[in-house]
């Protein structure tokens, strides 16, 4: 999703997170590839519970009993859906190597708990970046009538871990689940990207259910991530047409509902830096984001 390096556990310096920089192992100099073998990635764990509602009143949201505002009558497309948002990484991580550096099982092999996460070259961290567009993101999709739940606030002394952050998907029968991250990729490299899970059965991992359903999510996050903030898709991985199907992620990988990551741009290419620290920015992009789910849904 300010950070300090921590042998075996950061997703900092050249190579940053998601396709560059693997936020579970620590990273990869090497961009991912649209393969179930692809390596790198990023997550955590816990709820939010009524803190909810201190982070919605300065976003101008409201708590799922509708007590702030009033909702315009048949604007509720998303009225009974249960949206699971998964800010990447925790600010707070850092504070805490020896504990987010421990391995768990993903289903096809061990990842650290977490990581760091990237930050831009002026120390905006991408764990800060995650939590408030998680909440922007989450006053649109409560205005649509939705039911959102976090896996983390934040105020955890550490993750999340990756496989936690999974199970809340799972325990909240969540229709659709988000993982939102930054990348760290070298500048010049730029651009949003989707990530998809591959088809993968092992151990705990078992996504063959939600590979299909998966495919539509990321590609409707896609389609209205770039209408809502004009980012081109990623010009350094894959094909350029945004989409990367990836197998060694925890947070995919054990997830039984569907479920994407979506990297927002590149904390270390100063065109997309400038976007991701910008308040107007961030607040088309938590647009794009409520609209792909809500096509995804409605």
């Amino acid at each position: 999703m300010a950070a300090v390096l921590v042998a075996g556990a950061v997703c900092l310096g050249a190579a940053g997170c998601g396709a560059f920089g693997d936020s579970e192992d620590g990273g990869s100099d090497r961009p991912s590839r649209s393969s179930p073998t692809a390596t790198g990635e990023r997550e955590g764990r816990s709820g939010e519970k009524d803190d909810d509602k201190h982070d919605d009143d300065k976003h101008g949201g409201k708590d799922d009993d509708g007590r702030q505002g009033a909702r315009k009558p048949g604007a509720s497309p998303l009225r009974g859906k249960v949206i699971v948002l998964d800010p990447g990484h925790n600010p707070r991580n850092r504070d805490q190597p020896g504990k987010i550096s421990r391995h768990v099982d993903i289903g096809t092999g061990k990842k650290e708990c977490d990581t760091t996460g990237t930050a831009t070259n002026s120390g905006y961290a991408e764990a800060e970046f995650t939590l408030d567009l998680a909440r922007r993101v989450r006053t649109q999709l409560r205005e649509r009538g939705a039911t959102v739940k976090f896996t983390h606030d934040g105020k955890e002394p550490y993750g999340p871990c990756v496989d936690e952050r999974a199970r809340k998907g799972n325990q909240a029968q969540a229709d659709a689940a988000i993982s939102l991250h930054a990348d760290g990729a070298p500048a010049g490299s730029r651009g949003f990207h989707v990530i998809l899970p591959a088809s993968v059965h092992k151990g705990e991992a078992d996504t063959r259910k939600i590979v299909g359903p998966s495919r539509q999510l990321g590609t409707d996050l896609r389609d209205a991530f770039r209408k809502a903030t004009d980012e081109p898709p990623a010009n350094y991985l894959g094909d350029g047409n945004g989409l990367d199907t990836r197998g060694d992620l925890g947070g995919l990988n054990l997830s039984k509902v569907p479920k994407v990551f979506l990297e927002c741009g590149n904390m270390r290419d100063p065109a997309d830096a400038a976007l991701l620290t910008s308040e107007k920015w961030r607040e088309k992009a938590a647009r794009g984001v409520a609209d792909g789910i809500t096509a995804f849904l409605d």
